[in-house]
């Protein structure tokens, strides 16, 4: 894991293009504290900050150059040993034992081809010395970031946009869109969009290639609903068993010492009881936050059941002091350069820094699963909605009262649970965000036009919805935070459930196998039977990140952040609106509590959003 910069100026001097260079790499300096250096030619420059993770000598530092080829990159590819053999058979000779000597030689092989045959995460630039052209590479589901400017034929590309900010004439236009989309939907960016007018994302599973002053952004890979999977259950259930270990086991390569994030819920007991059961490491770090006190939930009991299962784990738990959240806060806004949407993040950055008080530079944690298995109760309409689509109603009818007795809803919330499948059913997955958009916070912009818009993807209303959480709304937000928590304390965060043949498999199965007489995440609870204990296996509730919760702590150790003279400066915003909130949560109203805190967390980085 690493940091990357890179900057192609034919009409700079070489030592402005080398300041500016050092400047990037000095900003995003705790991605790699291992070593730093760069590559300077004519009009072009690349730099890299090193975590070594995978051979851990000089061999494995960049820049990285074989034949006309030079190379930055961020990530790891796990099947980067069965590749060098591949290469090897085709003549090539390696000087390191690095994965990414393997990935530049794999780029020399078959060019931009090479990525269909990684699996991992990455971010990458490659500049090729004969045709002058630059590559980039993003991986499938965006796990790497990688940002970047394009002003007057000069590309700046960075890991984190606080580095492109140490570029001459940086542009801090606010995007106004961004900001209506992170305080109504929660969302740090939107496809290639970020809170900056001029600072774009790569987007997942896209290649760029930079010549002659023109960026040319094309996709290589897609998840499509159209893999032939088994036609009985059974078989389905061992096949994603199957995969699911396999990717564990390729998440676990590395050659410094792997801990693992545990919060007791169904996804990181998964991946922990998974390396317990196959007896991956002799003993495993986990790492916990819990919360005690009025408003919190304790994983602490669920959690037990894991570490009885198996003894090989080395548990390191520990509760934030109320005098930590203010600082916490403040840092994990500033490594995500953006306004944190909820107080989720927070808990993360703890959770890293206890694994990072331990010397562990590599975790695993439980990402993505929710994205594709169903994890979230608005599943719940789409796979009733979609049965009343396909002319199902007695399936449909069955379904309702399966997930409102399994979640154990009461009568209201059982008859609002169908009308919204109902609605589900007779609308497109975009126009129900819109209406989201509209009604889940008080508007406040001024304009009512909705800023986002998608095509709806051919398939069920479930593997529709699913699709827009794995590549627009939920994930690409909640990876964003898991590479900036991780990567404020030099650690490597690993997501094994994104390796892209399981979500592929997965998504590709019938709307059964992810929700079914209201379990959610039926092959992964099912697969895992006799891995992960039953306790957490038959878990019904959903507890996402836990934390005492937005009120809690804005009625605490954050209560002076509650703010918004500088939100109410914005133009587009209705300031009446967003002070009537803050003074509604001020006399006790907690209702939009969650709203009240993206106002303010907005409030704090527009003050330091320029610097």
């Amino acid at each position: 894991m690493c940091g990357i910069a890179a900057v192609v100026n034919f009409n700079g001097s070489g030592d402005s293009l080398r300041a500016q260079m050092l400047a990037m790499l000095k900003a995003i300096s705790h991605r790699g504290p291992d070593a730093s250096d760069y590559h300077l030619q004519e009009g072009v420059c690349l730099g890299h900050n090193r975590l070594s993770i995978i051979d851990l000598s000089s061999s494995g530092n960049q820049p990285m150059h074989f034949n006309e080829l030079t190379m930055v990159f961020n990530g790891e590819v796990y099947n980067y040993l069965e590749i060098r053999a591949d290469l090897e058979k085709l003549g090539h000779v390696f000087q390191s034992q690095s994965d990414s000597e393997v990935i530049l030689h794999a780029y020399a092989q078959w060019g931009a081809q090479c990525a269909n045959r990684f699996m991992g995460m990455w971010a990458l630039v490659i500049w090729d010395h004969r045709s002058r052209e630059a590559f980039l590479s993003r991986d499938r589901f965006g796990i790497k970031p990688l940002y970047y400017t394009l002003q007057s034929e000069t590309l700046c590309v960075a890991s984190e946009i606080k580095a492109l900010k140490k570029v001459p004439g940086f542009d801090a236009e606010l995007n106004m869109e961004q900001v209506m989309r992170g305080l109504q939907m929660g969302w740090t960016g939107y496809e290639s969009e970020t809170y900056y007018s001029r600072v774009a994302a790569l987007p997942a599973a896209c290649h760029a290639t930079f010549s002659r002053g023109k960026l040319r952004v094309v996709p290589y890979w897609k998840l499509q609903q159209n893999e032939q999977v088994p036609v009985h259950y059974t078989e389905r259930r061992e096949r994603f068993r199957a995969l699911f270990l396999d990717s564990v086991k390729l998440h676990m390569r590395s050659d410094v010492e792997v801990g693992s994030c545990l919060s007791g819920g169904l996804d990181s007991s998964a991946i922990v009881s998974a390396i317990g059961h196959e007896r991956l490491h002799k003993q495993i770090k986990t790492f916990s936050i819990f919360y005690t006190g009025s408003g919190a939930v304790d994983e602490r009991p669920w959690i037990s059941h894991v570490l009885g299962a198996y003894p090989m784990i080395r548990p390191f738990m520990h509760e934030p002091a109320d005098t930590d959240l203010a600082e916490a806060f403040a840092a994990s806004q500033f490594h995500l350069d953006a306004p944190l949407p909820g107080s989720s993040p927070v808990s993360q950055y703890f959770v890293m820094k206890l694994a990072a008080s331990e010397g562990i530079r590599v975790v695993l944690d439980g990402q993505g699963s929710d994205e594709y298995l169903g994890g979230y109760r608005h599943s719940f309409y789409r796979l009733i909605g979609g049965y009343f689509a396909r002319m199902k109603p007695l399936r449909a009818l069955s379904e309702w009262r399966s997930c409102g007795a399994y979640s154990g809803s009461g009568a209201s919330a059982q008859f609002n649970m169908l009308m919204k499948s109902v609605l589900a059913a007779l609308s497109s997955e975009s126009s129900l965000y819109r209406a989201e958009y509209h009604h889940y916070h008080p508007l406040l912009a001024e304009d009512r036009n909705v800023p986002f818009a998608w095509k709806d993807e051919p398939a069920t209303r479930l593997n529709a919805f699913l699709y827009q959480l794995l590549f627009r709304t939920s994930l690409p937000t909640l990876l964003q935070f898991e590479d900036r928590n991780s990567m404020a304390w030099s650690i490597e965060s690993r997501v094994p459930f994104l390796d892209h043949r399981l979500v592929e498999f997965a998504y590709n199965c019938p709307d059964e196998d992810k929700i079914k007489e209201g379990v959610t995440k039926r092959i992964l609870r099912d697969g895992l039977a006799g891995i992960l204990p039953d306790e957490i296996r038959n878990r019904r509730d959903k507890k996402g990140f836990v934390t005492p919760g937005e009120t809690r702590w804005l009625r605490g150790s954050l209560r002076g952040i509650v703010a918004a003279d500088q939100v109410a400066q914005l133009h587009g915003l209705r300031p009446k609106r967003v002070n009537a909130l803050l003074e509604a949560f001020r006399k006790g109203d907690n209702r939009h509590a969650v709203l009240v805190w993206r106002i303010s967390a907005l409030n704090e980085w527009l003050k330091q959003h320029t610097a």
